[in-house]
């Protein structure tokens, strides 16, 4: 299992907001049915690295059906092989550590 913080940033748009894109991204991700969580700097989701970056390559092709000219894409994967781990489970032994 891997965790992936993906950020899509489309660039060119009439505006300087973009949750109109964010917001298809995250309608997207709850058709997919994968495991994530939407932050204010990008999204978190959970899979087998594999599946993951695929999934990255189609929500990162989602803005060019709106006209759009330019995407940049920011992937960062975490992926352990000695153990399993879920989404949230690194904030949960921080603040373990905290308490």
């Amino acid at each position: 299992m891997a965790i992936m913080q993906l950020t899509i940033i489309p660039l060119g748009t009439r505006t300087p907001g973009v949750g109109q894109y964010v917001a298809e991204i995250e309608q997207a991700l709850q058709r997919e049915g994968v495991r994530h969580e939407l932050t204010d700097m990008g999204t978190i989701i959970e899979g087998a690295p594999q599946e993951l970056l695929a999934l990255a390559a189609r929500l990162h092709a989602l803005s060019f059906a709106h006209g759009v000219q330019r995407v940049v894409t920011q992937i960062m994967l975490d992926e352990r092989r000695d153990k399993d781990v879920k989404l949230g489970d690194k904030t949960a032994a921080v603040q373990a550590r905290l308490a």
